[in-house]
């Protein structure tokens, strides 16, 4: 699947956006993806998640265990993991940190993927990452539907994504006038009804 592929599935099911987001890492952005808008399908999010299932045997080989950070991160982890004939597993934050809880846990020997939908500046991504090192398993890498850093994310391990998008991401003190002049809205799961700056 290419990339202009990829983008057309979001553009097809209405989830890219364009205004002025607050996004989940608090910067502010002219485009927003709307993940959930493809994740309602379960027929669009099978075709993307096979697709980078498809890229991750390339890229890692065999994958005993998906592991996706909660929320946004579990529909994508858990089917890309069925297209691989992997585990599906997911962590929550405890005490604000990422942990794997409900009985989960990786062995040894156990290949594991950490699998996220979107990544911007690789934060969550990281920080799922850290929780499962605390496991005997073997982390070979990560992967994402969209890498919006445009590939400058660094999470410490291989990086696969179905697209790489470099879109601008600002500080809410340092807008471009252009974007300064929209009001601002977070449509993300932390913020739902929308904020004004």
């Amino acid at each position: 699947m290419t990339q202009d592929e990829v983008m057309e599935e979001f553009r097809d099911a209405g989830a890219l956006l364009e205004g002025h987001f607050i996004l989940s890492s608090g910067l502010r952005s002219p485009v927003f993806l709307q993940k959930m808008f493809i994740f309602q399908d379960p027929a669009r999010t099978e075709k993307l998640c096979r697709a980078l299932a498809e890229k991750v045997t390339a890229a890692f080989g065999p994958i005993d265990i998906v592991v996706s950070p909660a929320v946004g991160g579990i529909v994508p982890g858990y089917e890309t993991a069925r297209q691989l004939g992997a585990k599906a597993m997911f962590v929550e934050r405890e005490n604000g940190v990422f942990a794997l809880r409900r009985g989960f846990a990786i062995p040894a020997g156990a290949r594991v993927l950490m699998v996220e939908d979107i990544v911007t500046t690789g934060l969550s991504s990281r920080e799922c990452l850290a929780s499962l090192a605390e496991y005997p398993g073997t982390i070979v890498g990560a992967a994402c539907l969209i890498d919006r850093s445009g590939g400058k994310a660094d999470l410490g391990v291989k990086l696969v994504s179905l697209a790489q998008l470099d879109i601008p991401a600002y500080p809410a003190d340092a807008l471009p006038p252009e974007l300064a002049a929209i009001p601002a809205i977070k449509p993300g799961s932390r913020g739902i009804q929308g904020v004004k700056p």
